[in-house]
């Protein structure tokens, strides 16, 4: 079988059966187009022709170019379907691709909301009304923890222990923590408890969750992910949980926190999730090195 009819067979493939967008068909196609005119330059103009050494060199060639390793992954997992579609329809008698390993993803630094954007966006909901005073509450504690959407809507009351200035998060492996609440979600998860969570929730209701929702029960991850987009458009903004997440962990140790206790307040069972936040970390330790060590002034 000739590549280009392996080709057309493999998007009938994509359309008939697999039923993806016009936008992925597209991509698929744009993707081993490049990939078989590599081939034709080679002389390969058949199916059977196509040799490991092949897919390769046409790794070798995209690194060469200076592709993101974004980009070759694409590329090479489009391919991988391809030739696993030609092995199905006998066209080829193994697979050239079985071998072929994806680069790893770049590595990049998390997303950050400055300190002053993130207090606008706080002050979008309307704490004059119930659901407004849950959703600063909300805000409120997810700035001032860190804590990821699926542990923030899945506390109960009991967990935040507001006298203490702390609350309880079972988090990733059923890993319990305790994570300080800071003065403003402290007040503000205090006005919320005290004032707004009595009138959502259901007359004589047993409901244990803290953030509740139109109907007196908990809030779902997606009932809070179109919360925030609402108050993050009020203010023209594409905010997610995790940018705010990172933000919190950004702003801690830009002013000097300890990396231990970030790690440990973020629920990151290891030191490698931390690595990401050193251009923030970088600066402060320089600056304490300067002012502390006996041999890093100038006139040593």
């Amino acid at each position: 079988m000739e590549l280009k009819n392996g080709l057309r067979s493999y998007l009938e493939y994509l359309s008939d059966v697999r039923g993806v967008s016009r936008t992925t068909e597209k991509s698929y196609l744009g993707d081993i187009n490049d990939f078989l005119a590599f081939l034709e330059e080679r002389g390969v103009r058949h199916a059977m022709e196509m040799k490991p050494h092949h897919l390769t060199a046409y790794l070798s060639k995209m690194r060469t170019e200076g592709r993101s390793n974004a980009t070759i992954s694409r590329r090479i997992a489009a391919i991988r379907s391809f030739c696993k579609h030609l092995v199905l329809q006998r066209a080829i008698d193994y697979d050239p691709a079985l071998q072929l390993e994806a680069p790893k993803a770049d590595k990049k630094t998390p997303r950050t909301i400055s300190a002053a954007k993130l207090d606008k966006l706080l002050e979008q909901p309307d704490v004059g009304q119930s659901m407004g005073l849950r959703d600063r509450a909300m805000l409120e504690l997810l700035y001032a923890t860190g804590l990821r959407v699926s542990e923030l809507v899945a506390l109960n009351v009991a967990d935040v222990r507001l006298d203490m200035g702390f609350l309880l998060c079972l988090g990733a492996g059923g890993r319990e923590r305790m994570v300080p609440i800071g003065s403003g979600g402290r007040t503000w998860a205090a006005k919320y408890i005290q004032g707004a969570r009595p009138e959502l929730l259901n007359p004589g209701s047993n409901e244990e969750a803290l953030f509740l929702n139109h109907l007196g029960t908990r809030l779902s991850r997606q009932g809070f992910w179109k919360i925030l987009r609402k108050y993050a458009g009020q203010i023209g903004m594409e905010i997610t949980p995790h940018s705010i997440r990172h933000s919190f962990a950004w702003h801690l140790l830009e002013n000097g926190a300890d990396v231990r206790a970030v790690q440990e307040m973020l629920g990151h069972a290891g030191s490698a999730s931390v690595q990401q936040y050193l251009p923030a970390i970088k600066p402060k330790l320089m600056e304490v090195y300067e002012r502390n060590h006996p041999r890093a002034r100038a006139d040593n």
